[in-house]
């Protein structure tokens, strides 16, 4: 070992993880040894991570409770702060503001965690105005909503003002973390938005994110 090098040091960190599937009682809060990236991830403190429904149904199961190996720290969404980075990766990153999404997709490491190891390919900068309450919100249901308003035919390959222009769109469940999401981008992208609820209050919310037209079926 040259003088010069030195190993990672060991960092203690709470971690929430799941060994078996089955209700929130599964939950666990321990402590564990942040792991250093490795080529082509970022070490990330997380401070807010996000829920979303793929969640709670992972952890929740299909069945019969069934042993899960290795142990799952659930939370696909977050935001927080690069403090580390691996090989591969711009030291551009290094100290960066991120918002954090689909980090625990096939991966045991999700944001439920002070520190989680993601792929740097998932992770994007948070500009200083945006809190990270809204960066842990950003990824899948507004992942998911771009999706959406981008694969129909002749539809935009990204959106922003005036990508659809001339265009109205159509939001189901409106006051959703995707249909608000759907809504939001829509209207940043100048389409007529019409969307549907199911209360007062949920209209409330979609006119809000900025639907033009709200129809309550309830």
């Amino acid at each position: 070992m040259s003088p010069t090098h030195r190993e990672p040091r060991e960092t203690a960190v709470r971690a929430v993880v799941y060994r078996r599937t089955g209700a929130c009682e599964v939950l666990q809060l321990e402590d564990r040894t942040a792991s250093h990236p490795g080529p082509g991830e970022v070490l990330v403190r997380i401070h807010r991570s996000g829920v979303n429904p793929t969640d709670w149904k992972a952890r929740q199961g299909s069945g019969a409770s069934q042993p899960v190996e290795p142990a799952q720290v659930p939370g696909h969404d977050g935001a927080g702060v690069v403090e580390a980075i691996g090989a591969g990766v711009s030291p551009a990153l290094q100290g960066a503001r991120v918002w954090v999404w689909e980090a625990a997709y096939r991966r045991p490491d999700g944001t439920a965690q002070e520190l989680a190891l993601v792929p740097a390919s998932h992770v994007l900068r948070l500009p200083d105005p945006a809190s990270f309450d809204l960066g842990a919100s950003l990824g899948v249901p507004f992942i998911t909503a771009h999706r959406c308003l981008t694969v129909a035919e002749h539809a935009p390959s990204r959106l922003g003002p005036g990508r659809l222009a001339g265009r109205t769109v159509l939001v189901a469940g409106g006051a959703g973390a995707v249909g608000n999401a759907a809504i939001q981008l829509a209207r940043w992208s100048d389409a007529t938005v019409i969307t549907t609820v199911s209360s007062p209050q949920k209209g409330e919310l979609a006119v809000a994110a900025g639907a033009d037209h709200v129809i309550n079926y309830w």
